[in-house]
């Protein structure tokens, strides 16, 4: 996530808003690095979404939120105020009152709370009544105190000496503004229309309160992570361009078939460049297409696939063609060494072979460096592994305690990283 969320820093506009969302279990780490990247005066709210009703736990808390962390570019943002519905109990208390046509209205005070000698006269009404200016004076000029009473804006007291009132109609009250809480926003349920099956997938009702709340229409939207696109679908329904990626070639398919159904676009070069299609690009490339990759790019492939950071220099990599930082991951206390993230203490190394088979002297060779780099945990690229070097990566792990995670460039088209990490 770091590099990801450095480079997402730098593409930032100065006005614009970054949204991370994450669970418990993470949180408290990622606040700390995104604090690193965006610098702590950035960060602008910790939204807290209820997703569940309800999750039993038998030995504490049930959890039932995930959390949003929110910060700004760096300058004025663009903030569009939402609001919420009143919630019946309140309008029942507040609204309490009726016009002939069943029009709910509260009553507001028409008293001025500050001394304002310009706005103290005495009023005369339709009804023919003049009542005398409060002491503080009017909250109104006498002729906006007129247009309201001819509106019928204004409540004559019952008994005589009594207070003018002013009606504040319950339907055109925008509702209650959209604070750092979350309440009415469901997960998506098993038997969701909206439910596409993707493990991941989030409510579009959530990314739409956050697009609609931080962007005007025709301002550019990015979801670095896009699962199956809903950022894409919200942001395309309120008319804003966009940007979806996503490392899954599933994801990629689910997300052209979603636009397709769901907003009826075409997957089409000269209708994107008009706003009125989209085009795929830089799918994750089959087997027999990365064999033909030039080493370094296949490299590069590779450790991004696995979210990693590629080394800056293509040559005397010291046997190490990428690195994967943790969220945990903190500056080291031994000073910067050479490299754009060589600063941070915690990382795993990540070696790349373009072989048929990666054998045990490729293995023994990695054995060396997570030695040398006191590393407990490294993961390595190829096509397929020999018998030979699966058991030494087994008998590496039980006699010194360190783990390689051999992966097969299948696995990683297949999505299979999940369950073997």
């Amino acid at each position: 996530m770091r590099p990801r969320c450095v480079e997402l820093h730098r593409v930032l506009k100065k006005t614009g808003s970054f949204y991370y969302h994450c669970d418990w279990h993470a949180s408290h780490y990622v606040k700390v690095m995104l604090d690193q990247i965006f610098g702590e005066n950035q960060f602008e709210n910790e939204i807290v979404w209820k997703r569940y009703g309800a999750h039993s736990n038998s030995k504490g808390y049930g959890a039932v939120h995930d959390v949003i962390f929110y910060y700004g570019g760096g300058e004025r943002l663009t903030f569009n105020r939402q609001f919420e519905p009143y919630e019946s109990e309140y309008v029942e208390e507040r609204f309490r009152l009726q016009d002939p046509d069943g029009r709910r209205w509260a009553e507001q005070n028409l008293n001025n709370p500050a001394v304002r000698p310009n706005l103290t006269y005495d009023f005369k009404a339709r009804n023919g009544i003049t009542y005398k200016s409060p002491a503080n004076g009017w909250k109104f000029t006498k002729e906006r105190m007129a247009e309201l009473d001819a509106a019928g804006r204004l409540h004559y007291p019952r008994k005589t000496g009594g207070r003018l009132r002013l009606k504040n109609y319950l339907d055109e009250m925008p509702g209650v503004p959209i604070s750092d809480v979350w309440t009415d926003v469901s997960v998506i349920g098993g038997t969701s229309p909206e439910r596409l099956g993707y493990p991941t997938q989030k409510p579009l009702k959530l990314l739409e309160r956050i697009i609609a709340i931080s962007s005007n229409e025709n301002d550019i939207v990015i979801d670095a992570f896009c699962g199956c696109g809903t950022a894409l679908v919200a942001a395309q329904k309120l008319k804003r361009q966009w940007i979806g990626i996503d490392i899954s070639p599933t994801a990629c398919r689910v997300m052209a078939q979603r636009l397709k159904k769901d907003c009826g676009l075409k997957e089409d070069e000269k209708l994107q460049q008009i706003g009125r299609g989209f085009v795929v690009r830089d799918l994750p490339k089959t087997e027999a297409e990365l064999r033909k990759y030039p080493p370094f790019e296949f490299e590069n492939w590779a450790v991004v696939a696995l979210g990693g950071t590629k080394n800056a220099r293509q040559v005397a990599d010291m046997g190490i063609d990428g690195r994967i930082y943790p969220v945990t991951a903190m500056p080291e206390r031994r000073g910067a060494r050479t490299g754009e993230m060589d600063f941070m203490d915690e990382w795993f190394p990540i070696q790349v072979k373009q072989k048929d088979k990666v054998g045990r002297p490729d293995i023994d060779a990695f054995e060396a460096v997570m030695i040398r780099e006191e590393r407990k945990l490294g993961y390595f690229v190829g096509f397929d592994f020999t018998g030979d070097a699966l058991f030494e990566i087994d008998r590496f792990r039980r006699k010194e305690g360190r783990e390689i995670k051999p992966l097969a460039v299948r696995e990683i088209l297949d999505q299979e990283l999940p369950v073997k990490s």
